[in-house]
């Protein structure tokens, strides 16, 4: 049989070739990140679908800053629908706090022990070495600016924090944020990595750095 069959196989030009051989390897990187990048905000890429909207490089470690100073040394920092914090948190590479991400998404199932899978509609329901109680602070960002989702994510904080509560929502929020955890306005005003039709706002129980600023 000749070879000349091979002629009729359609073939990749080089540029096709090197564009799909870069898609697998950005596909490999979202799913399994590895190295330093591993805790880098957007190495897991926003998906908007799950009302997912990554905090800007400055917010991120403005609240990272805040939830450590309010932890403590030794302390325990829950991230609640928060992964950007989570992710900057890990990345001062700061041995000095323990931490949990508490998140929907099972691609942050890549951090390990620290990843819980927690979906708002069950608050809840989490694992046995989960005790009540046991977070010096809690960071949550519901997904979506409903009080139905804020009261159900609510029952989650409440259960967690020991007392203190950084809530990060919409401004349209915080009649509703006041009434279920008893929350204030900070002057801080977080910024995301795009620019959201509604404004967001931080809420804490406890006087925070994040009123000392505008």
């Amino acid at each position: 049989m000749s070879d000349s069959n091979d002629d009729d196989i359609p073939q990749l030009s080089s540029h096709t070739l090197a564009a799909l051989q870069e898609f697998y390897a950005e596909q490999k990187q979202q799913t399994d990140p590895g190295g330093d990048n591993k805790y880098s905000i957007g190495i897991i890429e926003e998906n908007w679908q799950l009302s997912q909207f990554w905090y800007s490089q400055e917010t991120a470690f403005r609240l990272a800053e805040e939830v450590i100073a309010v932890a403590g040394e030794g302390g325990r920092i829950a991230c609640v629908s928060a992964p950007s914090v989570y992710q900057k948190l890990r990345e001062l590479h700061r041995e000095d706090f323990s931490i949990c991400i508490f998140e929907y998404d099972k691609r942050f199932a890549i951090y390990g022990e620290e990843f819980i899978f927690y979906n708002y509609n069950n608050p809840l329901d989490l694992p046995e070495k989960i005790a009540a109680h046991s977070f010096d602070v809690v960071i949550a960002d519901p997904p979506y600016l409903s009080e139905e989702c804020l009261r159900k994510m609510s029952e989650t904080i409440k259960y967690l924090t020991q007392g203190k509560i950084l809530l990060c929502t919409g401004a349209i929020m915080e009649e509703a944020a006041a009434k279920l955890l008893g929350v204030k306005m900070c002057k801080f005003i977080p910024k995301h990595t795009r620019n959201l039709a509604n404004e967001f706002r931080c809420y804490v129980n406890y006087d925070s750095g994040l009123d000392s600023e505008i």
